[in-house]
């Protein structure tokens, strides 16, 4: 059937087919190319393009209004230069945003950040003093810590940026008439959209085919409750768009979500001519809250600031009084906070998170909020669905049993008695299947009834019975435009369907029996029924009244993704419990279980039986259940709260339009990026973009990861700075004897400590035993009382060595400059040691050197040395800086110093290694007691 732009094509949408034919970008398959339906087994393949998809729906006999779910004139589309041109002339479709800072601004922000004012500061004290080398270079240092702060914010909002384009939601659109995946800021005017429940409504537009579309207007009106969509009708203008509210229109509105039916719209407005777009400036002015991590550190840096400047101004006090030069004494202040200021912290914190993020997304893992991050190394459940995230959901038909006598799909031709079970079951799939399930039933249809009476392609959809929370079964009506016969085809739950059929006590046993056999294969059950229906009377409203007879039974099978097992078997190292949720029957979701591992030698809890338990049963089953079968979404809340009282930090997977309460009461809500909805997605923290269960596994690991490396760095901070603090404030109470530190060398020691903290250990690769441990707890803070202990013993050890070598060189009797300049050497060589032992509190400095690549770590030390080595050999540069030359002995007296000063940490480092040690550590702690990884 051929389509040209611009013209109008009849197409008649039954079941789900508004989704159905827009092969989704979204499943892993590209439109226009080949979408095959294989059933590797039997060497069979039935190829389909997007094309044959919409001629499956288009080409179908035209009926009466009175006999179609719904029949529009459903306009071709626009054609790809249609929709550039549109696309230029209106601008991308998104909401009015915040301007970008211009580099003025964000140099201004950079300049207000109090080391820089210190700096700037300080440089005016020293022209003030008739110091203008002094001065300059100091101003020299203010552009350089501009440049690197920069270069870091451009890289987070690089990052940032990439994961917005990554999580930006997609609209499914007919363009050159097919149907395509698109972005949503590309949608235009004009653009033909297909949507169906769960997806957010990418443009003001106007329906003109519709079934059952409810939709959620309360971003626009408040109000929380769906209102009914009705296709456009005759004697309304295509083109006006009347308010959002009220019931049965046809108007449409973006950033509105379908939360039942599907139906067909063409744009009329987007960006900010839409009704979302005329309240865009009050959505800018709408601050994220602050997550529990940055309030801790933003508490950390306030005391710290405060109980610095009070120091600061304490030693300005002293050296005024004590030597009498009250404007040396200030910049002897200015270099005391300098020292003290922890003006990283924040730093660390803003570029872990973002780039944390950034790294989740390359192990196909979304973040939606930042603060999920936090959580993620406290996961102690996992609550999976079966379907698609354990298993790859590519079924395949392999089992057919009627009257007890099982059939093997792949044994041969098709026996007469199952010929009737395989038409019925065709019948009761959506015309242009999309679902792997209904995929898989029509191949097998394609196979074994092509060419026969038993396959109907001229007959006609009347009605659908869709599946409901109360009855695990649907039915479709079909007429036989021949006959005018109404026959229906019903499949579903072998329980749901036994009510359809009412089956007596005798019949339900062995029909029980024959299931509980198939799902101790691990094949997936469905049972299929059939009615006649007198033409001349009127449908009945619910599928029980229909006199159905039972048919069989069909055993689909679907493998287990490659490498679950091995991911399972990961979490339960890391004290992690995986629980399979699915609404498949018990003894199919047990066979599952014990495939990948998973514990089930406490059974299994079914829907049913959790409507029976008491909250206080349930908590207590949930402890020791980890296979839930026959569940609805709506017992996923019930199941998460269980869990939650019992103290668990509850991660959960989801990926309908009712699993959105659930997603959204989970400490952590993963929403399924491939299969899953719109409003699924946007109420999760986590999308994962495969859908793969070892995907979120690796997310937990990296999340832990980068927990672990967020730790290293706050500890490297917290330890650089007491020996800065120390050496710029002891001197000070020493009148006769030379200042250690000044401004200029505070400076150039933050060159060093602001990269080490926001890039080496951001890069640190996760340590290979980070899920050998069990999970931290929620309530322990970043800094801890252990990391604050080690911490501190590395700052005052390294304060410890760097002032003995000051001690050493005001006693051998060298110059001011020269004890200035060896202190300042030691005190640099120092900071380096620190770096290479705190990037593994496992591994010794060494052997994180050769096991662990970290390309940063080289250009950090290597540069920092470099700069070291020129500032000591240019005698310009060395008397900017207040240093003097160094011989053979002082080199080798600041090396040895820095290398004594974390001696102590890589012998107890070695210590927790031995066997016995680890043993005692182990008979200490609590058996319930969280741990942390320890990378």
């Amino acid at each position: 059937m051929a389509r040209q732009p611009g013209k109008q094509w009849k197409a008649r949408v039954v079941s789900r087919e508004p989704e159905l034919i827009g092969i989704r970008e979204r499943q892993g398959h590209q439109v226009g190319t080949s979408f095959p339906f294989l059933a590797p087994d039997r060497g069979l393949t039935l190829v389909m393009t997007a094309d044959e998809h919409l001629r499956a729906v288009a080409d179908r006999p035209v009926q009466r209004p009175e006999e179609v779910v719904g029949m529009a004139a459903i306009p071709a589309g626009l054609t790809s230069a249609e929709a550039s041109a549109r696309l230029a002339a209106d601008g991308p479709n998104e909401l009015p945003a915040a301007r970008p800072r211009g580099l003025l601004r964000q140099v201004w922000d950079v300049l207000r950040q109090p080391m820089l004012l210190l700096l700037l500061g300080a440089g005016t004290v020293n022209f003030l003093l008739a110091e203008p080398l002094d001065g300059a270079v100091l101003m020299l240092f203010v552009l350089v810590v501009i440049g690197i702060s920069l270069v870091q914010e451009h890289k987070t909002e690089n990052s940032l940026a990439a994961l917005r384009e990554l999580s930006t939601p997609r609209g499914t659109v007919i363009r050159d008439g097919r149907p395509q995946s698109i972005a949503g800021r590309d949608v235009v005017r004009g653009d033909v959209l297909l949507l169906s429940e769960g997806d957010r409504v990418p443009a003001d537009a106007v329906l003109v085919e519709a079934v059952n579309v409810c939709v959620d207007e309360s971003a626009l009106t408040g109000e929380s409750v769906p209102v009914i969509k009705t296709p456009l009708r005759d004697g309304v203008s295509e083109d006006d768009m009347g308010a959002p509210g009220g019931d049965g229109t046809p108007w449409i509105f973006s950033g509105t979500l379908l939360v039942k039916g599907h139906g067909t719209a063409v744009a009329r407005a987007t960006g900010s001519a839409t009704e979302l777009g005329h309240i865009g400036v009050a959505l800018r002015s709408i601050e994220t809250e602050r997550t529990p991590l940055q309030r801790e550190v933003d508490r950390l840096v306030v005391v710290l600031a405060v109980a610095g400047v009070a120091t600061a101004l304490l030693v300005v006090v002293v050296y005024g009084l004590t030597r009498g030069n009250w404007l040396e004494g200030l910049l002897a202040g200015i270099a005391t906070a300098m020292a003290m200021l922890p003006e990283e912290f924040p730093v660390i914190l803003t570029v872990f998170l973002s780039l944390g993020a950034w790294r989740l997304s390359r192990t196909r893992v979304l973040t939606r909020r930042s603060a999920v991050i936090e959580t993620l190394g406290s996961v102690t459940v996992l609550c999976v669905d079966k379907t698609g995230t354990l298993t790859k959901n590519e079924m395949t038909a392999s089992a057919l049993i009627v009257d007890g006598e099982l059939h093997d799909v792949g044994a041969g031709p098709l026996p007469d008695q199952y010929r009737s079970l395989v038409e019925s079951v065709v019948l009761a799939c959506p015309v242009a299947p999309f679902d792997p399930m209904d995929r898989a039933l029509a191949l097998l249809g394609a196979q074994f009834l092509a060419g026969t009476e038993h396959l109907h392609p001229q007959w006609l959809l009347v009605r659908e019975y869709p599946l409901s929370g109360s009855l695990f079964a649907l039915s479709h009506v079909w007429r036989d435009p021949a006959t005018h016969t109404l026959t229906v085809a019903a499949k579903g739950a072998p329980e749901a369907v036994a009510d359809l059929c009412h089956l007596d006590a005798h019949q339900r046993v062995a029909l029980m029996g024959d299931v509980q056999a198939a799902a101790e294969r691990g094949l997936r059950v469905l049972a299929v029924a059939q009615a006649r229906f007198p033409a001349d009377q009127q449908l009945p409203d619910r599928q029980q009244d229909f006199p159905f007879e039972f048919l069989g039974l069909v055993g689909l099978h679907d493998p287990v993704r490659p490498g679950v097992a091995e991911a399972v078997a990961e979490c339960s190292r890391a004290g992690i419990r995986t629980v399979m949720i699915t609404g498949d029957y018990p003894g199919t979701a047990l066979a599952i279980a014990r495939d990948i591992g998973l514990d089930h030698a406490a059974g299994c809890i079914t829907g049913p039986q959790l409507d029976e338990m008491g909250d206080a049963e349930l908590a207590r089953r949930v402890g020791e259940v980890c296979v839930f079968a026959r569940m609805v979404p709506e017992q996923k809340l019930r199941l998460i709260r269980a869990l939650q009282a019992n103290g668990d930090v509850v991660g959960m997977t989801g990926d309908g339009v009712n699993d959105a309460p659930a997603l959204s009461s989970a400490d952590i809500g993963i929403a399924m990026g491939a299969r899953g909805t719109d409003v699924a997605r946007e109420s999760a923290a986590l999308v994962i973009t495969d859908d793969d269960f070892t995907s979120i596994v690796g997310g937990v690991r990296q999340g832990r990861g980068i927990f672990a490396n967020l730790r290293k760095a706050m500890g490297y901070a917290i330890a650089v700075h007491i020996p800065i603090l120390g050496m710029a404030l002891i001197p000070v109470f020493l009148a006769d004897w030379p200042l250690a530190l000044l401004p200029l060398q505070i400076a150039f020691l933050q060159l060093i400590i602001d990269p080490a903290c926001s890039v080496v250990f951001e890069a640190e690769a996760v340590d290979p035993r980070t899920m050998d441990v069990p999970p931290r707890g929620r309530s322990e803070p970043l800094v801890d009382r252990s990391l604050l202990v080690i911490s501190v013993l590395q700052g005052l050890s390294a304060l410890a060595v760097v002032l003995a070598v000051y001690v050493w060189a005001v006693s051998s009797g060298r110059t001011d400059d020269v004890v200035r300049s060896v202190t300042f050497v030691t005190l640099v060589l120092g900071n380096l040691a620190l770096i290479l032992v705190n990037r593994s509190r496992r591994l010794s400095a060494v052997g994180a050197l050769r096991q662990r690549r970290n390309p940063t770590v080289v250009w950090i030390l290597g540069g920092a040395m470099a700069l070291l080595v020129v500032l000591l050999s240019v005698p310009v540069l060395r008397e900017a800086f207040h240093l003097g030359g160094l011989g053979l002995v002082d080199w080798a007296v600041a090396l040895l110093a820095a290398v004594a000063g974390v001696l102590w940490f890589e012998v107890w480092k070695q210590r927790r290694a031995l066997p016995w040690w680890r043993g005692q550590r182990g008979r200490r702690a609590s058996p319930g007691r969280r741990g942390r990884p320890t990378a």
